[in-house]
């Protein structure tokens, strides 16, 4: 993954500030996750965390989503409020119940207390996306005939690109398709970044040599996240496409027949 460069919109061209760009979500995530999976985090850390993980969270799906249907301030402001608010609310009360469990062993409160971080995660984050590009599902996204080699020929024989071409219409259904796929990609990420790490690191603790050395438990816990997070990003990312192909006749009704190269279209799904 490239961190120098410039990344665009692709509805915009406008360029995304590097911290907010998908090839720089690892490193911008680090310190996030880590902070969050800081074993001991009492209620003023672990809301303290999730406030700046969901920060993190609205300024990379709003400078990644579709921008044809842009997001008011009002309506951003919303979002970031329900989002922190959800994800607060699940840490606190998880992290409230887990100590009074009496069915399981202490060992397997110690794990559950360790998830808790990824349960606040990954339902806030799916939501985050819900919540962030609403709009779009409200009053659709452009969707484009998918053009064949012969209709890119004659585009270029009369010297204009693919993005001369004006799109179909706006359909609320590529819209809901485009967020659905972006919220779960949102969580295939997340997974494993908050889990694996997190239970590694109960295993680590127990060996004697992170038990003579507890200052190496936050090198360690950096690292397992850094991996991890190198693995799992790009198979989250290559999950759906951005740039997504659909029948035209599963939209609505008024793109039926209207569809490019074997009657598909295409749409920018966000990241």
């Amino acid at each position: 993954m490239y961190l120098t460069g410039t990344a665009h919109v692709t509805d915009t061209g406008e360029p995304i500030l590097l911290p907010f760009r998908m090839s720089c979500f690892v490193l911008s995530n680090l310190v996030v996750t880590a902070g969050m999976l800081t074993p001991g985090l009492g209620t003023a850390g672990t809301i303290a965390w999730q406030v700046v993980n969901q920060s993190l969270n609205v300024a990379v799906n709003y400078s990644n989503a579709n921008k044809s249907t842009p997001l008011s301030y009002t309506k951003l402001a919303q979002s970031y409020i329900l989002a922190v608010g959800a994800s607060c609310s699940v840490a606190v009360g998880l992290n409230s119940i887990v100590p009074r469990l009496r069915s399981v062993s202490p060992s397997t409160k110690l794990i559950l207390g360790r998830l808790v971080p990824f349960a606040a995660v990954a339902s806030a984050g799916f939501l985050n996306v819900f919540l962030m590009r609403g709009e779009e599902m409200r009053t659709g996204i452009p969707v484009y005939p998918v053009l064949s080699e012969l209709d890119k020929v004659k585009l270029a024989k009369e010297g204009k690109a693919e993005s001369d071409v004006p799109p179909l219409g706006m359909s609320k259904k590529a819209a809901t398709l485009a967020v659905g796929e972006t919220a779960l990609s949102r969580v295939l990420n997340s997974s494993p970044i908050m889990v694996v790490p997190a239970l590694a690191l109960v295993r680590l603790q127990k060996t004697e040599w992170l038990k003579r050395n507890p200052r190496y438990t936050t090198p360690v816990n950096l690292g397992l996240i850094l991996v991890t997070s190198y693995v799992v990003l790009p198979l989250a990312l290559a999950a759906f496409p951005q740039r997504q192909k659909v029948k035209a006749d599963s939209l609505e009704e008024e793109f039926h027949g209207l569809g490019g190269e074997n009657g598909l279209v295409v749409f920018n799904r966000g990241i």
